[in-house]
C-alpha cells in the first residue's frame, strides 16, 4: 500500500508493523474529519524514520508532546500536519525537511517561533496560530517561497523588518496579537491586498496605532504613503 489511514475510537498507539511499510507515501493518523473519534497518541514512534518514501504525514488532533529527531530522515516529506496537539517544541532535525512545503502547527503550546523552521526553503504554507509565540526571528527572511503565514492568536508585540522581505506572501493573518505598529517597509508586501481582498491580510484584535486600521485598509500603497509622510515630518 502507498496510502494508509489508521483509525480507532480511542487510538493510543500505532502497531509497530506499520513502520515496515517502506513504500508508504501517505500516512494518516488523525480524527480531524471524524468528530466521533478521539485520538490520544502522546508520542510519535522513533520508527517513523523508516518510512523514507513518505510524502504526507497527518497527525492532527492527538495529544503529541514530542516529535522524534528521526522525523528529519523523511527527506521526501512535503506535507506535515501537527495541529491540535500538546507540542511545546520541535526537534532541530525538522530543518532537514527541504521538500516540505506545507506545515500545520496551530493550537499547540509553542512559546517561541521554532528556529529550525527558518531552514525550510521550500515552505509555502505555515500555520502557527493559537500558540503563545511572542517573537518572530529575523531569520524568517530565509523562507523566500512562503505564500501563506498564519499567526493568529499569539502574543506578538512586534514584527521584524525581515518579514517585509517575504515578497511572495499572499496571505498573512496577524489577528488577535498585541501589535501596536507595523514595520516601515510593510507596504512592500505588494502581493497582499488589504483593500480589495481583506482575507489576504488580517489585523483584527490588535491595538494598531502605526499605521491605524483605516490606513491598512487602503492596501500597500496606503501603507507606503503613511510611512513616507512620517519621514517628511
Amino acid at each position: 500500500k502507498k496510502k494508509l489511514k489508521i483509525s480507532g475510537r480511542e487510538l493510543l498507539s500505532v502497531p509497530i508493523q506499520v513502520f515496515d511499510l517502506d513504500q508508504l507515501q501517505v500516512l494518516e493518523m488523525s480524527p480531524e474529519r471524524e468528530s466521533c473519534l478521539r485520538y490520544r497518541m502522546e508520542h510519535l514512534p522513533q520508527e517513523i524514520g523508516r518510512l523514507r518514501n513518505l510524502t504526507c504525514l497527518y497527525v492532527d488532533s492527538n495529544n503529541l508532546k514530542k516529535i522524534p529527531a528521526e522525523i528529519g530522515t523523511l527527506s521526501r516529506l512535503e506535507r506535515l500536519t501537527l495541529s491540535n496537539n500538546s507540542l511545546s517544541s520541535l526537534p532541530a532535525e525538522i530543518g532537514a525537511l527541504q521538500r516540505l512545503h506545507s506545515l500545520h502547527l496551530a493550537n499547540n503550546s509553542l512559546t517561541e517561533f521554532p528556529a529550525p523552521l527558518c531552514q525550510l526553503r521550500s515552505l509555502i504554507f505555515l500555520d502557527v496560530s493559537d500558540n503563545k509565540i511572542d517573537t518572530i526571528p529575523s531569520s524568517i527572511r530565509h523562507l523566500e517561497k512562503l505564500e501563506t503565514l498564519l499567526l493568529l492568536f499569539n502574543s506578538l508585540e512586534s514584527l521584524p523588518e525581515d518579514v517585509c522581505l517575504l515578497r511572495n506572501l499572499h496571505t498573512l493573518w496577524l489577528g488577535n496579537n498585541h501589535l501596536q505598529s507595523l514595520p516601515a517597509a510593510f507596504g512592500d508586501l505588494v502581493n497582499l491586498d488589504w483593500g480589495y481582498n481583506y482575507c489576504s491580510c488580517n489585523f483584527d484584535g490588535n491595538p494598531l496605532e502605526s499605521p491605524p486600521p483605516e490606513v491598512c485598509s487602503r492596501g500597500p500603497e496606503g501603507i507606503r504613503d503613511y510611512f513616507s509622510s512620517l519621514r517628511r515630518i
